[in-house]
């Protein structure tokens, strides 16, 4: 599984884009891109849209990449981690469920 930053430097060297055009197109700092791509900066989930709409890349599945490292990034060093995720997937659809009543 590719993390966001893998995704979006595929979409780039397989379109043969320079990090300066995507800067430039995005409107976003071509260091900060670069950051994104290396893993080493999150963007917010407006500027994944932007890079799904700029790469044409699945938009659901860029999203569920960029939400799925945060949660990696922020529980990965954790003793509980995953039994923190199956409770959070438990409070999830609890929480969906009382919307749907």
């Amino acid at each position: 599984m590719m993390s966001f930053g893998e995704i979006i430097r595929r979409a780039r060297e397989e379109k043969k884009i320079i990090l300066r055009k995507v800067a430039a197109e995005l409107d976003i700092d071509q260091a900060i891109i670069s950051k994104f791509e290396r893993g080493e900066r999150k963007p917010t989930k407006e500027q994944v849209l932007k890079f799904a709409s700029f790469y044409d890349l699945n938009e659901n599945e860029l999203v569920i990449a960029w939400l799925s490292d945060k949660v990696v990034y922020d529980l990965a060093e954790e003793d509980y981690a995953q039994e923190a995720l199956k409770a959070a997937e438990e409070k999830i659809q609890y929480i969906k469920s009382k919307k749907n009543e």
